[in-house]
């Protein structure tokens, strides 16, 4: 009676564990399947000459942005250093 027991509770948690990474199977599935039409999505826009320019300018704006913000926080550091 002990090994029978064993075993359908080991082949009872083996359908259990199936189903369980069935689940992640699918959901892992569904987020690429996303991911992979986002992907074209994005690749499709950037197609387009006047979208990516004004990407490009974006990432410029902010780089110069960044640039400035350095500047003026060095030139504050030295200016410390002055008094």
């Amino acid at each position: 009676m002990g090994i029978k027991k064993f075993f359908k509770d080991a082949f009872e948690d083996m359908k259990e564990s199936a189903k369980a990474q069935h689940e992640v199977d699918k959901a892992e599935f569904e987020a690429v399947k996303a991911e992979s039409k986002a992907n074209w999505e994005e690749a499709k826009t950037m197609s387009k000459p006047e979208t990516r320019k004004a990407l490009m300018q974006e990432e410029r704006d902010e780089k110069i942005a960044q640039a400035n913000a350095r500047k003026a926080a060095a030139e504050q550091r030295i200016e410390a250093t002055k008094k």
